[in-house]
């Protein structure tokens, strides 16, 4: 369903929206600044999603997107390792999942099929 509010059209599915701004300017026409604080916030925005849908399991992330959600938490550490900031691999990875790691794979992870086996076979062999 999509519905137009002034420049933005929302495209919602279930309760979760999404927002695309219709002829405004380039990422690269913002300042520094707001491009930083955009980007961090599309950040935040794919860790909410990523935790509010346990089900996309990371093997999945992996075989589709060549990332999982300890990509991500390896990306952040090294950002921070960039800038002079030394964080703990662990802690960033329970901030990524929302709970510590061991917690969430006990809940949400699920054993792979042989579906999911053969397909990282695949992409581990390309």
């Amino acid at each position: 369903m999509l519905e137009r509010v002034g420049k933005v059209v929302l495209s919602c599915r279930d309760s979760d929206c999404s927002r695309a701004i219709l002829s405004m300017s380039a990422p690269d026409d913002l300042s520094g600044d707001q491009r930083q604080a955009i980007e961090a916030a599309v950040f935040r925005r794919l860790v909410e999603h990523l935790r509010a849908h346990p089900e996309a399991q990371n093997i999945d992330l992996m075989n589709l997107a060549d990332f999982c959600r300890n990509c991500l938490s390896k990306w952040y550490v090294a950002a921070a390792a960039e800038r002079g900031a030394e964080l703990d691999y662990e802690a960033v990875r329970e901030a990524v999942y929302g709970m510590p790691y061991a917690d969430w794979k006990a809940q949400h992870q699920t054993e792979l099929t042989p579906e999911q086996r053969a397909a990282a076979a695949a992409r581990a062999g390309a």
